[in-house]
């Protein structure tokens, strides 16, 4: 930890006020016992963060530990509730989290927020993001710090890895909560820490050095880069619209860079929810010969290319959605779909489901063409679009109406109206409960 310790002294000045995000899981706990450790002589004014999100029995417990131990330590306590989740549970969460974060910092005026982000979570977010597709600044992942407008978001805890913060949290008996959900394989990045990070530190303990050489190699040349867009981008993007024209005379790189720049400034801390994809899409879009096209981006938003001209838009009612259920989702269409622990009700509301008959995770999502259910009781597939029209529901509630899938695309529920096969009776095995209301 010298390394963690030795930076911290050397970014934060004397006198200075920090907000650390503090979960109470053992890397915030150890960012914050760091933090005492040098307060006296830097004379620090910490505030811990904390946001319950309300998706554990234990939050309530944690929100607890983590009051008691800032009044046990003179640090002031902030606290954040999230109850009514929208759209995409983990999307949503880290926008709140980061909106309850920066109105903290414009609260007591700090110039720094402190995130426990590991060595770790360095090598877990660049692998995924090769996995799912990306390009240069992905392999980018997170960097030490981050400029923001006001503030900096700062990651001390870079230098090290998830052991040596377990070893350091033993060695000084310091306590901290467990996330049982971390240790689920139903989440990709849990799936990397367990089965993929093992093999790559058997072969090098300190390979997160190597991601860090790698990080700020890209962090350079996407420095250069953004010095060039700069010179030009005035010309091209101006008032929310995006001369096509102008932009169409740039090199392929610097168009990824101009759209890019673009999206983070319409999505800011929500950025993450955008995947290369979302570029190819708008990028495909710009270069197709029709005069008007609309590309679908998430958190109900379009790209609208009118001619020569592009900008990106709310879409108020979005046409087509498809979002990971994780624990409580509220839909477009006003209703919400939520996973339960136990129930007494066997209508279409509720689906009981098995985790070795499927494949995680779940999906919520609107219907496409050529839909098929293996509807409960019934001898064969029906397509989705007979179940709408034999249950009377109205064609522009189609559009919106949620289907429960699981990775492999298969129909599990259409909510409300019918089950599939993979329902489970009282007399066989089930460990997933759904409601829809």
């Amino acid at each position: 930890m010298n390394e963690v310790i030795n930076d911290l002294n050397k970014e934060l000045n004397k006198n200075e006020i920090i907000v650390i995000a503090t979960s109470g899981g053992p890397d915030s706990m150890c960012l914050l016992n760091l933090l005492i450790d040098i307060r006296k002589e830097k004379n620090l004014k910490i505030i811990c963060a904390h946001v319950n999100h309300k998706l554990r029995k234990e939050s309530e417990e944690e929100a607890e530990m983590v009051k008691n131990f800032c009044l046990s330590n003179n640090i002031t306590y902030e606290y954040e509730e999230i109850k009514d989740y929208k759209g995409n549970t983990e999307g949503y969460a880290r926008e709140k989290r980061y909106k309850f974060f920066e109105n903290i910092i414009k609260k007591y005026n700090a110039k720094y927020l402190l995130t426990a982000h590991h060595g770790d979570d360095l090598i877990e977010t660049i692998l995924m993001r090769i996995s799912r597709g990306t390009d240069l600044r992905g392999l980018k992942g997170f960097t030490k710090i981050t400029t923001r407008e006001n503030y900096k978001i700062y990651r001390p805890l870079i230098y090290v890895t998830k052991d040596d913060i377990l070893k350091y949290n033993e060695k000084n008996k310091i306590s901290y909560a467990i996330d049982k959900t971390n240790e689920e394989d139903t989440y990709t990045r849990n799936r990397f820490r367990k089965y993929v990070l093992p093999p790559l530190k058997k072969e090098n303990k300190n390979i997160h050095k190597n991601f860090i050489k790698l990080s700020n190699s890209i962090k350079e040349y996407e420095e250069h880069i953004n010095k060039e867009k700069e010179k030009i981008i005035n010309n091209i993007y101006d008032k929310n619209i995006l001369n096509l024209k102008e932009f169409n005379k740039e090199d392929d790189l610097m168009k990824r860079t101009i759209i890019y720049t673009i999206l983070e400034g319409i999505y800011k801390d929500n950025i993450n929810i955008i995947k290369e994809k979302h570029v190819d899409q708008i990028l495909e879009a710009i270069k197709n010969e029709k005069p008007n096209i609309t590309v679908t981006l998430p958190s109900n938003k379009q790209f609208i290319k009118l001619y020569n001209e592009g900008k990106i838009i709310e879409n108020e009612q979005p046409k087509e959605y498809d979002y990971i259920l994780k624990n409580e989702l509220t839909l477009p269409n006003g209703h919400k779909i939520k996973i339960i622990t136990e129930t007494k009700d066997s209508s279409n509301n509720i689906i009981k489901l098995s985790k070795e008959q499927i494949e995680l995770p779940l999906h919520i999502r609107t219907r496409k063409k050529g839909d098929k259910m293996e509807v409960k009781g019934l001898k064969g597939s029906k397509k989705v679009k007979d179940i709408f029209i034999d249950e009377k529901i109205p064609a522009k509630e189609r559009e919106l109406y949620p289907i429960l899938t699981d990775e492999n695309n298969q129909i599990l529920w259409i909510p409300g109206l019918k089950k599939s096969k993979f329902d489970g009776s009282k007399t066989q095995n089930y460990d997933i409960i759904i409601k829809y209301f």
